[in-house]
């Protein structure tokens, strides 16, 4: 895929006029403004600011409490049970599978986004026709929400993507694995994240589990089978859209996974070419542009030796692959989220120093609280950012992460790991 000739650089801010997908989304957001200009006393002056509300209570809704503070924006959180990641700003605990529940929390705000993508398309429709912002939109996030949804769009868009096919029983499984070399990655299309959902299979056994309660269910369904790409490493696309349709593309980043989970992130993506950092940037574009996607929207990418990029996942909100951003770029993904779904100017996504690092802290220390190892950890590694989440230690949890940034990748890379071994036993 050739990048636009217009394109200064990957980063390069792009105005459109509003698609038809994200016209009714749009609407609501004026409708907010007014509210807000309703709340202005005589002399023009707001009795109050813009007020975001956040669906979720974890560390992504945390995450954004700072930047909205330095923005003066009032952050609402509704989370799902008390002591979440994000309990400084939860002015409301409920479930947000509930319309009522979602719609009185929604009423208190100017605009709506999300700290995750399982809210379901009938709430965000009652929300939408109450005259709520809501950003992304139910017509974006179904793609993000539904792994076979968001194969075929990108499919009719043309998008760089692996060979796959919805199969409804072992048979049509087995096909799929006698013509891609016998063996493929089966998904659920619902509901996974974190390498949950996901498993390599040599054989129609290696779903059965999954087809049984497929046959069980009376909606019936699919399951998504795609190849097992030969890739060389992972990257991550991030793009920031506002609902007036401007658009604002951070540099590709590669992303290190174990055990299905993000472990580290490198950013820019070491080697990468600026043929291959604009390719990034314009299928993150494009993708952010052809689904409507309001905020921050994440592709997770597969390098492949040939030096193509294919697409592998999507997520529609600030996104792990982000994080090194808070310390490493003139804008955190935070900010700029926020920045999006107020449909207020973009910040710059440049990079403060030639190479950022982040190591996520994955289960944090066997006994005793992160809170106990910060004096060791910032004594050795000053120059280090530590992000801690406020949750309880577990195998495998994430529990926060750690930034560097830098001059040399290698002293960046000690930097980051050192610090944030300090957390882990």
């Amino acid at each position: 895929m050739r990048s636009r000739s217009t394109r200064s650089s990957p980063t390069a801010t792009v105005r459109h006029r509003p698609s038809p997908e994200v016209t009714q989304a749009w609407a609501p957001t004026t409708r907010a403004i007014h509210r807000l200009r309703d709340r202005m006393d005589p002399n023009g002056r707001t009795a109050m600011t813009y007020r975001v509300g956040v669906i979720g209570g974890g560390q992504l809704a945390r995450m954004m409490i700072a930047p909205a503070v330095e923005l003066g924006v009032e952050i609402r959180v509704l989370a799902e049970q008390e002591g979440m990641a994000a309990a400084l700003a939860a002015s409301a605990v409920g479930d947000y599978r509930d319309a009522d529940t979602v719609l009185a929390f929604a009423r208190e705000v100017d605009v709506v986004t999300f700290d995750h993508e399982h809210v379901p398309q009938q709430v965000l429709r009652a929300l939408v026709d109450a005259g709520v912002a809501v950003h992304p939109g139910p017509d974006a996030l179904r793609y993000a929400q539904d792994k076979l949804l968001m194969r075929t769009r990108l499919q009719e868009m043309g998008m760089p993507q692996p060979d796959w096919a919805a199969v409804t029983g072992p048979d049509e499984l087995g096909a799929f694995l006698d013509s891609h070399g016998g063996r493929a990655v089966v998904k659920t299309p619902r509901g996974g994240y974190d390498g949950k959902g996901v498993r390599v299979v040599s054989s129609p056994d290696g779903a059965a589990d999954w087809f049984t309660a497929l046959a069980e269910d009376a909606g019936g369904g699919a399951l998504l089978v795609e190849e097992l790409v030969e890739f060389t490493r992972e990257l991550a696309q991030q793009v920031a859209r506002t609902p007036s349709g401007a658009v604002r593309a951070y540099p590709v980043v590669e992303t290190v996974q174990r055990d299905g989970v993000c472990a580290e992130v490198l950013a820019p993506a070491p080697g990468a070419s600026a043929r291959l950092a604009a390719t990034a940037a314009e299928v993150g574009e494009r993708i952010a542009e052809g689904l409507g996607v309001t905020g921050m929207l994440a592709v997770e990418l597969f390098e492949t030796a040939d030096d193509r990029i294919l697409v592998n996942e999507l997520a529609m909100r600030p996104h792990n692959s982000g994080h090194w951003s808070q310390d490493g770029a003139v804008t955190s993904q935070f900010e700029q989220h926020l920045r999006a779904v107020l449909d207020l100017p973009l910040g710059d996504t440049s990079p403060v120093a030639p190479w950022s690092v982040m190591i996520n802290i994955l289960g944090g220390p066997s006994e005793g609280g992160l809170s106990e190892r910060f004096a060791a950890a910032m004594a050795q590694h000053p120059a280090a950012r530590i992000h801690t989440y406020g949750k309880q230690p577990r195998p495998g949890r994430k529990v926060g992460h750690v930034n560097a940034f830098g001059a040399d990748l290698d002293d960046v890379v000690y930097d980051a790991r050192a610090a944030a071994a300090f957390f882990q036993d």
